[in-house]
C-alpha cells in the first residue's frame, strides 16, 4: 500500500522507462537498503603476510582466537 502520490510516481517512471512497476520499486528498496553484514565468516588475519613462520602448524590457534575475537572472548 502506498500514498497515491508515491504510486502514482512510480507508475509514471516504469512507463518512462518501459519496465514493470516491481522492476523500480525493487531497484529503490536495493539502492535505499544496505546489505546485511555477512554472519558466520571469519575475516581474513593476515596469515599470508610471512609472519608468523609457523602459521600453517599453528592455523587451528589463530581460527580459534579470530572466533573468540569475534564473539567478544577474552580468552582465546
Amino acid at each position: 500500500m502506498l500514498p497515491e502520490d508515491l504510486d502514482a510516481r512510480l507508475r509514471r517512471e516504469a512507463r518512462r522507462r518501459g519496465v514493470s512497476i516491481a522492476d523500480v520499486a525493487r531497484e529503490a528498496l536495493e539502492g535505499y537498503l544496505p546489505e546485511p553484514p555477512r554472519s558466520g565468516r571469519l575475516g581474513f588475519f593476515a596469515a599470508g603476510d610471512g609472519e608468523p613462520r609457523d602459521v600453517s602448524e599453528r592455523v587451528d590457534e589463530f581460527v580459534g582466537k579470530a572466533i573468540a575475537r569475534r564473539h567478544g572472548s577474552a580468552s582465546g
